[in-house]
């Protein structure tokens, strides 16, 4: 029987916190062994190293070994890339080369939507949105080609896939201006999925349908990357990603696009990440929002 709903995937955003040890970390856990704890209990984390540097490859093999069976990273871009470089140099290529070729593709079946966050300041350019989202690779094939470009800054290259693979792409703007049905638009033809952000900042939350998959990123509830969500909250929450699963919208779902018709799906995966980390909420409110959707960690071999 065909399931009525995607795939949903509840983690976090991070797992290597100093404040977490002693609280969701049991006190004498090795460092080494906090990734294990925590792919014990969640579905999914979002690996945001990658976004201040490269990685060495064994730290993309020992991610894949200490984690179990169906379970599912999603990637963070290179600050470099999207808040130095912000794809406009013809330099960006190598760069997008180096990130695809540090050991990303070791990740083989945990490789989950790679995220790109861009910063406060970079205003909507439909020009230069559309030869970002040109440059991103669809599957393991193309950005092995791409990865096959690196440059000598990645010291032990990983270029190689054991199968051809989907990629997936998310993209989190913080600037007014992509509240706009062309930046909509341009995210639909190239199936790139619009970040859900919610945040005490000031940075815009539209919830346009993009892709076939939603991407929700929730960075706290009192400041920036604090405070944790109230049951209440949680349980808006939960239900908004019930419908997304299912393929339909939500009825007050705050859209850049609203004259626009959704692409069709009968069901849509959902990734969702906690990112309110500084007080050790994020993945408690992990768990509680799991308990809400009747989801377990190892369902996400399912």
């Amino acid at each position: 029987m065909k399931s009525t709903s995607g795939e949903i995937h509840i983690g976090i955003s991070g797992w290597r916190y100093k404040g977490w040890r002693g609280t969701f970390y049991p006190k004498g856990l090795k460092q080494d062994s906090e990734l294990q704890y925590a792919s014990g209990l969640m579905q999914t984390i979002e690996i945001n190293g990658t976004h201040y540097s490269l990685q060495s490859l064994d730290s993309w093999q020992h991610w894949y070994a200490e984690t179990p069976p169906g379970f599912v990273f999603s990637v963070k871009g290179a600050r470099y890339l999207t808040h130095l470089l912000r794809f406009r140099d013809e330099t960006a290529t190598v760069a997008c080369a180096n990130f695809f070729a540090q050991g990303l593709l070791a990740l083989k079946d945990k490789l989950g939507p790679i995220l790109w966050q861009f910063p406060p300041s970079l205003r909507f350019d439909p020009e230069h949105m559309e030869r970002f989202l040109s440059l991103l690779p669809r599957d393991t094939e193309a950005a092995l080609a791409l990865a096959q470009q690196h440059d000598q800054r990645v010291k032990t290259p990983y270029v190689e896939i054991d199968r051809k693979r989907k990629l997936r792409h998310a993209i989190e703007v913080r600037h007014d201006s992509f509240v706009d049905p062309a930046f909509v638009k341009l995210l639909r033809r190239h199936k790139v999925a619009l970040v859900v952000s919610d945040s005490t900042e000031a940075w815009p939350q539209f919830e346009d349908l993009s892709a076939g998959f939603v991407y929700i990123r929730l960075h706290g509830t009192e400041t920036k990357y604090s405070g944790e969500y109230s049951d209440a909250a949680l349980e808006r929450w939960a239900r908004r990603i019930e419908s997304w699963s299912q393929g339909s919208q939500p009825a007050d779902a705050r859209l850049a696009a609203p004259a626009l018709q959704p692409p069709r799906a009968q069901t849509r995966d959902v990734y969702c990440y906690f990112d309110n980390d500084a007080k050790t909420n994020a993945p408690f409110d992990a768990q509680r929002l799991m308990e809400r959707l009747g989801l377990h960690a190892q369902q996400a071999a399912a």
